[in-house]
């Protein structure tokens, strides 16, 4: 084989296994689509002489290392309203909600157990994609993408990625209200643009009203608290009228003497980043709307 012939062959089995983005992230700006390239880079530099233990930890404590990484990154919300049409797998690092909060952390934990020179934004970005959207795949419109957690918990389990543990740990059905993003569309930039998507969300929540929404309630947690283990994703169920919505998601944090403590990104009314709080039971009780929680845990 001729020197040329091989570099070639080389070249191209180099470049039919390099991390591509995901289909939709191509066609906007990749500035759009991936924020913090600076942070991301340092933090892989940070993990790589970790690298071997890192993966040696199992995926919910690994989950939980990545979400102390954060710790202090300010809150921003409405981060994946991007473009005015086109939806996209999107990270950014420089801002988190209490959702890509938890979603960036573990596509971290995930990326992780890849070779190092897999560790890039384009693999961040399909495993964002991976646990984002419906079956795992973006179809380029607002409608694939999981905007209720309910949905996510249900959606990811049946894919095998998490455990819903929580009809197992006492969880029992109660009405939805499901009304949020009809009530606010404005707040919603693909929604402000595009009624039909108005219209898709409407009937998305139409069918999760019919749907009991199944939580512990909190003066159960305290029976089943033993349960919950670090990188455990927590969704809090709060008091909506006369049915309940999920509201906010954060990580189990279990420290060294044994409390159970709640991790999230804080809304700005309260810390405004991302902090480890009180311990769970006290910050349900503190927030008196607040009625349960449902229980995801990772498994790959």
């Amino acid at each position: 084989m001729t020197h040329t012939r091989r570099q070639f062959l080389t070249t191209l089995a180099a470049a039919l296994t390099a991390p591509l983005l995901p289909a939709n992230a191509g066609l906007l700006p990749f500035d759009t689509v991936f924020k913090g390239r600076e942070r991301f880079d340092a933090l892989v530099a940070q993990i790589k002489p970790k690298a071997e233990r890192i993966r040696a930890l199992p995926i919910g404590q690994r989950l939980a290392w990545f979400g102390q990484i954060f710790l202090g990154t300010p809150y921003k919300g409405f981060t994946l309203e991007i473009d005015d049409k086109i939806e996209a797998p999107s990270v950014n690092l420089n801002g988190l909600d209490c959702w890509t909060f938890f979603e960036v952390s573990l596509a971290l934990a995930r990326m992780v157990e890849e070779p190092a020179e897999n560790w890039t934004p384009e693999t961040m970005l399909r495993f964002i994609e991976l646990d984002r959207y419906w079956g795992g795949k973006c179809d380029g419109t607002y409608l694939s993408r999981l905007h209720y957690l309910e949905d996510w918990l249900h959606d990811n389990a049946k894919r095998g990625l998490i455990r819903d543990l929580t009809r197992s740990l006492g969880g029992r059905g109660f009405p939805n209200s499901a009304v949020e993003m009809t009530n606010h569309w404005k707040g919603y930039r693909y929604m402000r643009n595009n009624p039909e998507y108005r219209v898709g969300i409407s009937q998305l929540e139409a069918r999760l009203r019919r749907e009991p929404l199944v939580f512990i309630p909190k003066a159960n947690i305290p029976a089943i608290e033993d349960k919950i283990q670090t990188g455990d994703i927590i969704g809090i169920v709060a008091h909506d009228g006369d049915a309940y919505g999920t509201s906010h998601v954060g990580l189990a944090l279990r420290k060294d003497n044994g409390a159970l403590h709640f991790m999230h990104a804080s809304a700005p009314s309260n810390y405004g980043k991302v902090v480890v709080d009180m311990r769970l039971i006290e910050y349900l009780d503190h927030f008196k709307r607040d009625a349960g929680i449902m229980i995801a845990r990772p498994l790959k």
